[in-house]
C-alpha cells in the first residue's frame, strides 16, 4: 500500500453545498478530518487518542450552518497529523526522512522547527508521531495525492465565487486548545480572529467578526497568538477582491479535550456560529469593493 490508496474508500475531502450558492462566501475546515488510514496508523507509535491531539475536532460540524445559508464548505477528511493543508506545499523537516530533501523544500520555517510542517513530525502536545524515519517518497505522494488536489479545489471554489459575485470571502475555520491565554493580559479567549495583521482581508470583515462574536458575549482576541496560517496568507488578496479570515474556536466551549467527546455546549455554540455566519454574510458589498490596488 502507498499514500495513493490511503483514501480509496473515503475521499480525502468533500465539498458541502446548498443547491445554489447564494452568498460570496466560502468556508474551509482543513484540520477537522478524522479518517485515519490503517496504513498511517500502523506507521505511528501513538495510540488512537494520542494521534488525534492535533485534530480540530468537529469544527466542520460547528460551522455547518453556513452551508444551509448558501455558502459552500470545503472540509478535509484526511487528518492533520497525516498532512497539514495549512502549510506551504513543501515545508518538510529533514529530521523525519531517510533521504535528502530536494533543494526547493522549505526546511527552515518556524513551523518546521516546531515539528508542524506539511507532513507533521509531532501532534499538538509535542508527541512524536513516527517511531523511525520515513522515505521521502511518502511525503511526496501525500503532497501530490492529497495536498495539491485540496488546494486546487479551494482555488476553484474561490475563483467561481469571485466570478459570480465580483469578490470572494474565505472563512478559514479552526479550533485551539482551551489552555491558550494571551501573554500580556492572561485573557483566555473564546475566539481568535486572524487577518494576517490586516493584510488578508478588508478591515470591515475583521471588525464585523469581532463585533458579532463579542456581541454574543464571547471574549475575542485579534491576531494574537494566531494571525492566520498559510491559507489565510496565500488566498487573502483584498485589492483583487479576495478576502481571507481565520477563526479559531476555543475547544473548551464544546468538547472534552481529554476524551475528545462533545459536551453540552456543542449545540449552543453551533447555533451561535450559524448566527455568526448569517450576520457576517449580511455585510454590504461596498465593504469589500472599494479597496485600492497595492503597488507591485
Amino acid at each position: 500500500m502507498t499514500p495513493a490508496g490511503d483514501f480509496a474508500g473515503t475521499p480525502p475531502f468533500v465539498v458541502r453545498r446548498a443547491a445554489q450558492q447564494r452568498v460570496p462566501f466560502v468556508f474551509n475546515s482543513p484540520h477537522s478530518g478524522s479518517t485515519y488510514p490503517a496504513r498511517f496508523l500502523a506507521m505511528s507509535k501513538l495510540d488512537a487518542v494520542g494521534i488525534r491531539r492535533s485534530e480540530d475536532c468537529y469544527v466542520d460540524e460547528l460551522f455547518a450552518g453556513a452551508v444551509t445559508l448558501g455558502a459552500p464548505m470545503l472540509a478535509a477528511n484526511f487528518p492533520r497529523a497525516y498532512l497539514d493543508a495549512n502549510r506551504e506545499p513543501w515545508e518538510l523537516d529533514p529530521r523525519m526522512f531517510a533521504d535528502p530533501l530536494p533543494a526547493h523544500v522549505n526546511a527552515r520555517s518556524a513551523r518546521v522547527a516546531g515539528g508542524l510542517g506539511t507532513v507533521p513530525r509531532l501532534v499538538g502536545e509535542g508527541q512524536e508521531i513516527y517511531a523511525g524515519k520515513l522515505p521521502l517518497s511518502e511525503a511526496l505522494m501525500r503532497i501530490e495525492t492529497v495536498y495539491r488536489p485540496y488546494h486546487e479545489e479551494l482555488k476553484r471554489l474561490l475563483t467561481r465565487t469571485h466570478a459570480k459575485f465580483g469578490y470572494a470571502v474565505l472563512i478559514d475555520c479552526h479550533s485551539m486548545p482551551a489552555s491558550i491565554r494571551l501573554g500580556d493580559t492572561g485573557m483566555k479567549p473564546d475566539f481568535i480572529v486572524g487577518d494576517r495583521f490586516g493584510v488578508a482581508c478588508a478591515p470591515a470583515l475583521s471588525e464585523a467578526a469581532i463585533a458579532i462574536l463579542a456581541g454574543m458575549g464571547y471574549s475575542v482576541a485579534h491576531n494574537k497568538p494566531y494571525a492566520g496560517g498559510f491559507i489565510t496568507e496565500h488566498y487573502g488578496r483584498p485589492p483583487r477582491g479576495l478576502h481571507a479570515l481565520q477563526i479559531e474556536v476555543n475547544r473548551g466551549l464544546y468538547m472534552d479535550e481529554r476524551t475528545l467527546q462533545k459536551t453540552r455546549g456543542f449545540a449552543a455554540l453551533a447555533n451561535d456560529l450559524t448566527r455568526f455566519a448569517a450576520d457576517i454574510m449580511a455585510l454590504p458589498d461596498h465593504c469589500f469593493s472599494s479597496l485600492p490596488l497595492a503597488a507591485e
